[in-house]
Protein backbone atom coordinates (compact mmCIF):
# COMPACT_ATOMS: atom_id res chain seq x y z
CA UNK A 1 0.00 0.00 0.00
CA UNK A 2 2.92 2.37 0.70
CA UNK A 3 4.22 1.91 -2.84
CA UNK A 4 0.78 2.60 -4.32
CA UNK A 5 0.53 5.73 -2.18
CA UNK A 6 3.95 6.94 -3.33
CA UNK A 7 2.96 6.35 -6.98
CA UNK A 8 -0.11 8.55 -6.37
CA UNK A 9 2.03 11.38 -4.97
CA UNK A 10 1.57 10.85 -1.25
CA UNK A 11 4.61 11.48 0.92
CA UNK A 12 3.58 9.08 3.67
CA UNK A 13 0.65 6.93 4.77
CA UNK A 14 -0.26 5.25 8.03
CA UNK A 15 -3.10 3.40 9.67
CA UNK A 16 -4.80 4.47 12.92
CA UNK A 17 -7.30 2.75 15.16
CA UNK A 18 -10.70 4.29 15.82
CA UNK A 19 -10.56 4.63 19.61
CA UNK A 20 -9.99 8.36 20.03
CA UNK A 21 -11.68 8.55 23.43
CA UNK A 22 -8.58 10.07 25.00
CA UNK A 23 -8.94 13.02 22.60
CA UNK A 24 -12.56 13.73 23.57
CA UNK A 25 -11.87 15.82 26.72
CA UNK A 26 -9.49 18.09 24.80
CA UNK A 27 -12.01 18.56 22.00
CA UNK A 28 -14.83 19.36 24.42
CA UNK A 29 -12.64 21.83 26.35
CA UNK A 30 -11.52 23.52 23.13
CA UNK A 31 -15.14 23.96 22.04
CA UNK A 32 -16.29 25.11 25.51
CA UNK A 33 -13.63 27.83 25.49
CA UNK A 34 -14.93 29.07 22.16
CA UNK A 35 -11.61 28.53 20.40
CA UNK A 36 -13.52 27.63 17.24
CA UNK A 37 -14.65 31.28 16.94
CA UNK A 38 -17.22 31.74 14.20
CA UNK A 39 -16.59 28.26 12.78
CA UNK A 40 -19.86 26.93 14.18
CA UNK A 41 -19.56 23.76 12.10
CA UNK A 42 -16.77 22.69 14.48
CA UNK A 43 -19.36 22.15 17.22
CA UNK A 44 -22.19 20.95 14.97
CA UNK A 45 -21.32 17.25 15.01
CA UNK A 46 -20.44 16.92 18.68
CA UNK A 47 -18.23 13.98 19.50
CA UNK A 48 -18.55 12.35 16.06
CA UNK A 49 -15.20 14.02 15.34
CA UNK A 50 -13.61 11.76 17.95
CA UNK A 51 -15.70 8.70 17.08
CA UNK A 52 -14.94 7.53 13.55
CA UNK A 53 -17.24 4.50 13.82
CA UNK A 54 -20.17 6.81 14.61
CA UNK A 55 -19.37 9.17 11.76
CA UNK A 56 -19.13 6.25 9.31
CA UNK A 57 -20.77 3.15 10.80
CA UNK A 58 -18.69 0.03 10.38
CA UNK A 59 -15.35 1.85 10.37
CA UNK A 60 -12.64 -0.37 11.84
CA UNK A 61 -9.55 1.74 11.11
CA UNK A 62 -8.46 4.85 9.25
CA UNK A 63 -5.82 5.12 6.56
CA UNK A 64 -4.15 8.51 6.87
CA UNK A 65 -2.16 10.20 4.13
CA UNK A 66 0.26 13.11 3.96
CA UNK A 67 0.93 15.04 0.76
CA UNK A 68 3.68 17.63 0.96
CA UNK A 69 3.06 20.85 -0.95
CA UNK A 70 6.51 22.44 -0.85
CA UNK A 71 8.52 21.20 -3.81
CA UNK A 72 12.25 20.64 -3.52
CA UNK A 73 12.47 22.82 -6.60
CA UNK A 74 10.13 24.51 -9.04
CA UNK A 75 9.24 23.03 -12.44
CA UNK A 76 11.80 25.31 -14.11
CA UNK A 77 14.56 24.03 -11.81
CA UNK A 78 14.80 27.07 -9.55
CA UNK A 79 14.95 26.63 -5.77
CA UNK A 80 11.55 27.72 -4.38
CA UNK A 81 13.15 29.20 -1.23
CA UNK A 82 15.24 31.65 -3.26
CA UNK A 83 12.22 32.58 -5.37
CA UNK A 84 10.16 33.33 -2.27
CA UNK A 85 12.94 35.39 -0.66
CA UNK A 86 13.30 37.38 -3.90
CA UNK A 87 9.54 38.08 -3.80
CA UNK A 88 10.12 40.15 -0.65
CA UNK A 89 11.96 42.71 -2.77
CA UNK A 90 8.60 43.78 -4.24
CA UNK A 91 6.31 44.12 -1.22
CA UNK A 92 3.62 45.85 -3.28
CA UNK A 93 3.13 42.68 -5.38
CA UNK A 94 0.45 40.25 -4.30
CA UNK A 95 1.55 36.84 -3.09
CA UNK A 96 -0.53 33.71 -2.77
CA UNK A 97 0.34 31.15 -0.13
CA UNK A 98 2.28 28.17 -1.50
CA UNK A 99 -0.47 25.73 -0.54
CA UNK A 100 -3.09 27.67 -2.51
CA UNK A 101 -1.19 27.69 -5.80
CA UNK A 102 -2.32 25.23 -8.42
CA UNK A 103 -5.39 23.01 -8.35
CA UNK A 104 -7.71 22.89 -5.35
CA UNK A 105 -6.01 20.49 -2.95
CA UNK A 106 -9.38 19.14 -1.74
CA UNK A 107 -10.10 17.76 -5.20
CA UNK A 108 -6.55 16.52 -5.79
CA UNK A 109 -6.35 14.68 -2.47
CA UNK A 110 -9.86 13.29 -2.70
CA UNK A 111 -9.23 11.82 -6.17
CA UNK A 112 -5.90 10.32 -5.15
CA UNK A 113 -7.30 8.87 -1.92
CA UNK A 114 -10.11 7.30 -3.92
CA UNK A 115 -7.56 5.79 -6.33
CA UNK A 116 -5.67 4.38 -3.34
CA UNK A 117 -8.90 2.85 -2.01
CA UNK A 118 -9.62 1.40 -5.46
CA UNK A 119 -6.15 -0.20 -5.57
CA UNK A 120 -6.67 -1.67 -2.12
CA UNK A 121 -10.04 -3.05 -3.26
CA UNK A 122 -8.39 -4.69 -6.29
CA UNK A 123 -5.98 -6.38 -3.89
CA UNK A 124 -8.27 -7.49 -1.03
CA UNK A 125 -11.68 -7.48 -2.68
CA UNK A 126 -14.69 -5.25 -2.06
CA UNK A 127 -14.74 -3.32 1.20
CA UNK A 128 -16.59 -0.35 2.64
CA UNK A 129 -14.81 2.97 2.78
CA UNK A 130 -15.25 6.71 2.72
CA UNK A 131 -12.67 9.29 1.70
CA UNK A 132 -12.22 12.61 3.54
CA UNK A 133 -10.10 15.69 3.10
CA UNK A 134 -11.42 18.64 5.09
CA UNK A 135 -14.89 17.48 4.11
CA UNK A 136 -16.33 16.08 7.34
CA UNK A 137 -15.93 16.30 11.12
CA UNK A 138 -12.66 14.40 11.36
CA UNK A 139 -9.88 14.82 13.95
CA UNK A 140 -7.31 14.58 11.20
CA UNK A 141 -4.29 15.72 13.22
CA UNK A 142 -5.13 13.23 15.98
CA UNK A 143 -5.53 10.39 13.48
CA UNK A 144 -2.37 11.38 11.61
CA UNK A 145 -0.30 11.53 14.78
CA UNK A 146 -1.63 8.18 15.99
CA UNK A 147 -0.74 6.62 12.65
CA UNK A 148 2.86 7.83 12.67
CA UNK A 149 2.69 10.69 10.17
CA UNK A 150 4.13 13.11 12.73
CA UNK A 151 3.40 14.65 16.10
CA UNK A 152 1.27 17.57 17.29
CA UNK A 153 3.47 20.63 17.67
CA UNK A 154 3.08 23.47 20.13
CA UNK A 155 1.21 25.37 17.41
CA UNK A 156 -1.32 22.46 17.39
CA UNK A 157 -0.49 21.47 13.80
CA UNK A 158 0.98 18.13 12.84
CA UNK A 159 4.77 18.27 12.43
CA UNK A 160 6.93 15.98 10.36
CA UNK A 161 10.72 15.83 10.43
CA UNK A 162 10.70 15.67 6.60
CA UNK A 163 8.08 18.30 5.76
CA UNK A 164 7.64 20.57 8.79
CA UNK A 165 3.94 21.42 8.70
CA UNK A 166 3.76 22.20 4.98
CA UNK A 167 1.50 19.37 3.83
CA UNK A 168 -2.09 18.32 3.37
CA UNK A 169 -3.80 15.49 5.23
CA UNK A 170 -6.48 13.11 4.04
CA UNK A 171 -8.19 10.01 5.40
CA UNK A 172 -9.88 6.86 4.21
CA UNK A 173 -12.26 5.34 6.76
CA UNK A 174 -12.36 1.59 6.10
CA UNK A 175 -14.40 -1.35 7.38
CA UNK A 176 -11.52 -3.84 7.22
CA UNK A 177 -8.84 -4.44 9.82
CA UNK A 178 -5.42 -3.34 8.65
CA UNK A 179 -2.15 -3.42 10.60
CA UNK A 180 -1.85 -0.22 12.61
CA UNK A 181 1.29 1.88 12.27
CA UNK A 182 3.11 3.10 15.35
CA UNK A 183 2.82 6.76 16.36
CA UNK A 184 5.89 8.99 16.18
CA UNK A 185 7.16 10.48 19.41
CA UNK A 186 7.04 14.24 19.84
CA UNK A 187 10.28 16.01 19.05
CA UNK A 188 9.51 19.54 20.26
CA UNK A 189 11.69 20.86 23.04
CA UNK A 190 10.65 22.67 26.19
Amino acid sequence: MRQWAKELGFSQIGVAGVDLSSAEPGLLDWLARGFHGDMHYMAAHGLKRARPAELVPGTVCVITARMDYLPSQLADGRDWVNVEWARLATPEAAAVSMYARGRDYHKVLRQRLQKLADRLGEHIGPFGHRVFTDSAPVLEVELASRSGLGWRGKHTLLLSREAGSAFFLGEIYVDVALPLTAPETAHCGQ
